[in-house]
């Protein structure tokens, strides 16, 4: 049952008088009121995750591998409520609900099985050796300790994977890190469901109270509040590179710095060897329609831009008529709605852009495929035309040759995804082109869509910034558990009083 209040550990609260309602997107309805935190919530809730920090940590790996189970099954014993409240808030199918509800019971299954296998704490042995000259050598045990109370921002685009208890909060969790949630206003309801479920999981397990807690925000108050509280000590974050930016430079100013793992700004460049082109334009052209178009382009991972060689009218033209095909969809919220036109018509009004096809902005929430056109000299010159047009919007850079195309490449910001379509005639003149690459993506992509992110050990979701602020992480698959721990060395100590 959805209450609109906050859960301060297993409390419910409601203290402020300040309110807000979730949306139905498609709509406009106006759905359930929500308490916005107070700061004494807030102060609440982090102490409360710092006093459990020590019996957390410190609860064996199997208990919280339970923990995380129990997660799972919770959200699963919600039902149709849970995926009824996901698709008013979002204005998504509840096909898109079911499939993203599972995709996140089995993230939290994942880190669950990780932690149960020890590899998590990346340890190294060093024996000793009391006969080595000139000095003896120490033992030396490295291995991994949780950082301490973490606060996690929901992304907007995934009310379950991204968000609640999405996979910042189970990698935490899994790491031994207490979660402070500040939910999205989007899906606050979703966000409630969902934090009920942990809530339950917590008692079932026996977890200390304070290891999760959940903060509603219709504003940024609540998350400059978590990020400068002195005892949270990492943060992660999906969303926009200007919010993602602003957190990790509050995070930098405070008098003890802090971590913030952020994925942010990605244009996700798909780059088409000359002869793929010519042998299948007309299908590449049906899979980047649907791929740039998918959700409304709500994927941080949509195809923003297209590279291409030569003279290519009849695969823009089956682009512009593939997306024509496809209707006009829903977006998240009014506000991404806002954004999308407004960073739409800036770029259309720069030099060299052509618009190929572009669709009427209408008064409600929805959004079609819009297509623009620019040769590379212009691309080149102006840094505004990598700025992400979040939503169903696609650019074509057309090069003059294989070295033009490196040199596009080459001046790209820091991408989370580089794709690349070619036959084994185009190899050779992009072996550079894959070389610079590696440079500038933390995944790199062969003859397939960068839409859709396979939550696997080997995943890296991350890149060079602006896609992410630490291009050594990873917010995808279980390698994300790095992010909150830290190394620590015992130096020749008893077996008997090591933690």
């Amino acid at each position: 049952m959805i209450t609109g209040k906050n859960y301060i550990g297993k409390e419910l609260s409601a203290e402020g008088s300040s309110v807000f309602e979730a949306t139905n997107p498609a709509t406009n309805k106006k759905l359930n009121k929500f308490h916005n935190a107070t700061e004494k919530e807030v102060d609440a809730a982090v102490e409360k995750a710092a006093a459990a920090f020590p019996e957390f940590s410190a609860t064996s790996a199997e208990k919280r591998a339970e923990f995380l189970e129990a997660i799972g099954e919770e959200i699963l014993n919600i039902g149709e409520e849970l995926v009824k409240t996901y698709c008013a808030e979002s204005g998504l199918p509840d096909g898109r609900a079911n499939g993203e509800r599972g995709r996140t019971v089995n993230q939290l299954k994942a880190f669950a099985n990780y932690i149960r296998t020890e590899n998590w704490k990346d340890e190294f042995k060093d024996e000793a050796n009391p006969d080595r000259e000139p000095l003896p050598k120490p033992g030396l045990l490295k291995t991994s300790v949780a950082i301490g109370p973490v606060a996690v921002f929901g992304a907007s685009n995934f009310p379950f994977a991204f968000s609640t208890a999405g996979g910042d909060t189970a990698s935490a969790l899994a790491a031994g890190c207490p979660v402070v949630v500040k939910g999205h206003p989007a899906h606050p309801g979703t966000g409630e469901l969902v934090a009920s479920a942990v809530i339950k999981a917590a008692e079932r397990t026996g977890m200390p109270d304070g290891v999760f807690s959940n903060m509603n925000s219709s504003g940024i108050e609540v998350g400059t509040l978590l990020v400068k509280h002195p005892k949270i000590k990492g943060v992660g974050f999906t969303g926009s590179l200007k919010g993602g930016r602003a957190l990790y430079d509050l995070a930098a100013q405070r008098d003890e710095p802090i971590p913030v793992f952020a994925e942010m700004g990605s244009v996700n460049p798909v780059i088409i060897g000359s002869t793929a082109l010519e042998k299948r334009g007309e299908e590449i052209a049906q899979q980047l329609a649907g791929s740039f178009t998918l959700g409304a382009g709500q994927f941080c991972t949509n195809p923003g831009i297209i590279i291409t060689t030569g003279n290519n009218k009849g695969f823009e033209q089956a682009l512009v008529k593939a997306a024509a095909g496809i209707d006009a969809q829903c977006m998240l919220h009014s506000g991404i709605k806002k954004a999308f036109k407004e960073n739409k018509e800036q770029l259309l009004a720069e030099a060299g852009v052509e618009v190929l096809s572009n669709y009427k902005d209408s008064d409600d929430n929805t959004a079609g495929g819009t297509i623009v056109k620019v040769d590379a000299a212009h691309f080149l010159k102006n840094d505004k035309l990598q700025t992400e047009v979040f939503g169903p919007f696609t650019m074509l850079v057309n090069c003059n040759d294989i070295d033009q195309v490196n040199q596009v490449v080459e001046n790209l910001h820091g991408q989370l995804t580089i794709s690349l379509l070619a036959e084994s005639e185009d190899f050779k003149g992009l072996k550079k082109t894959v070389q610079l690459a590696q440079h500038k993506a933390g995944r790199i992509i062969f003859n397939q869509m960068p839409t859709g992110v396979e939550v696997s050990p080997a995943m890296t979701h991350g890149g060079p910034y602006p896609a992410s602020t630490d291009s050594r992480f990873t917010s995808v698959g279980i390698p994300a558990i790095k992010r909150w721990l830290r190394p620590v060395s015992f130096q020749d100590f008893p077996a008997e009083l090591l933690p």
